[in-house]
């Protein structure tokens, strides 16, 4: 399954290269809702909350009051993850808050799981030369992706991957990772990170895979 991807920076839709350089920035936020009403799910990330640069939360707001939605950035604390399902979110992707002082942090993820259920929450593994990154990508931490699997499975249910080293370039995301993820865990697995062709999209389904595309939907690479 495809999920377009919506990055919220400074209220506006962009599309950064590995997190960092800004390639592509909307403002007409109507044309992408409509364009992307016909997915059962969409993903959304405010950047800047997850970099602690302020936030476009009642933007967010705004999207999943109209989109089904899985909804990320800077959700650290359980008031936080509660307010967004409570405005719509299908479901909310936890990255930092999962980390205390360098430490997988399986308390917070307990405490998520017993209050919220496991259903609506995705764990993120951003993962940049092979260890987890955190705070919008800006610190790694130790942790390897399988060790976070390893680690925080009872507590969720959906695992979402983004290979960092190839977001946003269009080179199509490396499938040993991918498989190796998929054998480490029975939990629902999202992938993403220069995911580019349907055919890429239509082997990561065949391995009950789902992708994450942004640039490539952005660019017209992929119609959708």
């Amino acid at each position: 399954m495809l999920i377009p991807s919506i990055d919220l920076m400074g209220g506006k839709i962009v599309q950064l290269v590995q997190g960092e350089k800004k390639e592509l920035e909307f403002d007409d936020f109507e044309y992408w809702i409509e364009r992307f009403s016909k997915y059962q799910i969409v993903q959304v990330i405010d950047l800047d909350a997850a970099r602690g640069d302020g936030n476009n939360r009642e933007l967010v707001r705004q999207i999943i009051g109209r989109l089904s939605c899985q909804v990320g950035g800077g959700i650290r604390s359980l008031r936080t993850a509660r307010e967004l399902l409570e405005a719509g979110a299908r479901r909310i992707i936890i990255g930092s808050a999962l980390f205390a002082e360098g430490a997988i942090n399986i308390a917070h993820a307990r405490a998520l799981a017993e209050t919220l259920g496991t259903s609506p929450l995705a764990f993120a593994l951003d993962s940049r030369k092979g260890r987890v990154a955190i705070e919008g990508w800006r610190n790694e931490t130790a942790a390897t992706a399988l060790d976070l699997i390893h680690s925080l499975e009872p507590f969720c249910e959906t695992f979402l991957y983004t290979h960092i080293d190839t977001e946003g370039s269009m080179r199509g995301i490396p499938m040993e990772a991918v498989h190796a993820l998929r054998r480490s865990t029975s939990r629902r697995l999202v992938v993403a990170g220069g995911i580019t062709t349907q055919q890429e999209i239509d082997s990561l389904d065949a391995l009950g895979i789902d992708a994450v595309v942004g640039m490539a939907l952005y660019t017209g690479r992929i119609s959708g």
